[in-house]
């Protein structure tokens, strides 16, 4: 039988409990509402700022509208680079939810191993990019397969149609599509544009749910048109790559320049590489050589030499010099030529690149005078071109040249300069003794230049370089059919080290065409014949007859002299 309580009766409640307890209780439930209130007020009203960034964070996202970049045009409008719809996958692997044959089937599309496919997935359970920048059809593919967990991106990705032949000139981009090498490089801001932005709520997965705020469009990168001419580009770049190839040669590159305008026409590299696919990608493909490898010129610099005499009124074009024996000793060297030719004419020494014959004139001028000279054509500077990578070259002070190194400098050792360098410094006589400025982007303007020689005297120095190129030269392997020519082999050893390789040479031959009314200058360079045929008269002089010879036809210009048929039998002698 269950015991009835009586709370009424109760002790506790019989007994009296102070007022102040009950007071203190109710005080202090007020003060813990009145406390939620202030936080509740301070949240929403004073602090609303920081928790709404705080909400944001978790659940808003600004997105990047990506702008697309612009393109890279050559002077004829022809594309060299533009940007072409891709896709690129990613993943959430913790919701990747796919059967073994469709992970299979995902890693062929993705020509990539199915072991590495998986370890991807492994990385990061929150997320991976598993493959950018993917062609459309494989993308459609990839999608096909629904597979769970498993996103795609729209972006861009850079297609080059030219390939090989102009790599060196526009460069390419890395997979976020900026500039790394090249045109790409040199013209990046202009190029990418200005990206936009839309501001979305997203869930966890990354899906957008909602759109929020205005949307800030995109600025579109800008064209680019280059003052390279696509026709010219190819030319020059097969023409050199069979000449590479026919002399078992390292490398070699061309220059090709407009007189008029100073515009580069072309510019090509061997070896090359194909930009938008750069797997196995080496140092020696990547080079833009004519830009970024400099050498000792060797016997190009003597049209150079001769011109400064001429200016400063030591020597006419018929002034005598005794080059004999063949030989000359200067502070404990002896500097030879390959024949002894006697006694020159000053037309004669630039003809038979005499070594001797150059250094006795430079030694009719100030180790100053000369220095002056080669600041003002542009050596031991850095070419102001739009164009990453290129370099100074070296010129020393004109105050620490020795005798001996003034007269080596005369035939072109003891400085050092890129073939770009060398093909502009030429602009001064084709261009009647004004060096002109040198342009990338296309030009329609013809170019103000800088006095260095008079008229007359780059006159008399084209007169001489056609005597050079014709037989009776070092060079009439350069000579065109229906061109006049006029232009300076070079051949010099390889420095290694503290010294020179005796085995190992650099060729080139920088000239221009037609010699009266030059429209462009050509310069050639070939890396280390490798087949004994390494003077620059034979080795490069011929590069620049095939190019000479197609561009002026492609430019329109109208021959200059009559074709005649001749065979060129004679020996082509050269000096280093």
């Amino acid at each position: 039988m269950s015991r009835s309580v009586l709370y009424t009766s109760s002790p506790l409640l019989a007994s009296k409990t102070p007022v102040w307890r009950s007071k203190f209780i109710v005080a202090g439930f007020a003060l813990i509402f009145a406390a939620l209130a202030a936080r509740a007020a301070y949240i929403q009203i004073y602090a609303n700022d920081f928790f709404q960034r705080q909400g944001e964070v978790r659940f808003t996202r600004t997105l990047a509208l990506p702008a697309n970049r612009g393109r890279i045009l050559d002077r004829n409008g022809l594309i060299l680079a533009s940007s072409v719809p891709a896709s690129s996958i990613w993943a959430i692997p913790e919701d990747v939810d796919a059967t073994p044959a469709q992970l299979a089937k995902l890693a062929r599309l993705l020509e990539m191993p199915l072991a590495e496919l998986k370890k991807k997935l492994n990385d990061d359970r929150n997320f991976v990019w598993i493959k950018r920048q993917l062609e459309e059809p494989v993308a459609r593919k990839i999608h096909e397969l629904d597979i769970p967990g498993i996103y795609q991106r729209r972006e861009y990705k850079r297609k080059y149609p030219e390939g090989e032949t102009s790599a060196h000139v526009v460069g390419f981009t890395n997979v976020e599509d900026i500039g790394q090498e090249g045109i790409e490089l040199a013209f990046e801001k202009e190029l990418a544009g200005k990206a936009g932005t839309r501001r979305v709520i997203k869930d966890r997965l990354g899906r957008v749910v909602e759109g929020i705020g205005e949307q800030v469009p995109p600025v579109e990168g800008r064209d680019i048109q280059l003052s390279i001419d696509s026709k010219v580009q190819f030319v020059a770049y097969q023409k050199l790559r069979d000449a590479v190839m026919a002399r078992k040669a390292r490398a070699g590159s061309v220059v090709v320049l407009d007189t008029i305008t100073g515009e580069v026409l072309a510019l090509a590299n061997y070896p090359s590489y194909v930009p938008d696919r750069r797997q196995n990608l080496t140092g020696e493909q990547l080079r833009n050589r004519a830009l970024t490898d400099t050498f000792e010129p060797g016997s190009t610099m003597k049209p150079i030499t001769v011109a400064m005499a001429l200016e400063a009124g030591r020597v006419k074009p018929q002034t005598l010099i005794s080059t004999s024996p063949g030989r000359y000793s200067i502070g404990g060297f002896t500097i030879s030529d390959t024949h002894n030719y006697g006694t020159l004419s000053v037309e004669g020494v630039i003809q038979k690149s005499s070594n001797v014959g150059a250094l006795k004139i430079a030694q009719k001028m100030t180790p100053h005078e000369m220095w002056d000279t080669y600041v003002a054509l542009g050596y031991g500077q850095k070419p102001k071109i739009q164009f990453p990578g290129a370099v100074s070259g070296r010129l020393r002070p004109w105050k620490t040249w020795r005798p001996v190194e003034q007269a080596t400098m005369a035939y072109g050792y003891g400085l050092s300069a890129s073939l770009f360098q060398m093909a502009h410094s030429y602009t001064a006589f084709a261009h009647d003794g004004e060096i002109i400025p040198v342009t990338m982007l296309k030009s329609r303007e013809p170019a103000v230049g800088v006095k260095v020689f008079s008229a007359e005297n780059a006159h008399a120095i084209r007169r001489m370089l056609q005597m050079a190129a014709a037989p009776g030269g070092t060079g009439p392997l350069a000579q065109t059919v229906g061109y006049s020519v006029g232009g300076k082999s070079g051949t010099a050893h390889k420095q290694v080290g503290k010294g020179y390789a005796s085995n190992k040479y650099r060729a080139w031959f920088t000239g221009m065409a037609p010699i009266e009314s030059p429209r462009i200058i050509v310069a050639v360079m070939i890396d280390e014949p490798g087949d004994g045929k390494y003077f620059g008269g034979i080795a490069a002089a011929p590069v620049f007859s095939e190019v000479v010879q197609q561009t002026l036809r492609m430019m329109g210009v109208q021959p200059d002299i009559s074709v005649k048929p001749e065979i060129i039998t004679q020996m082509v002698e050269e000096s280093f």
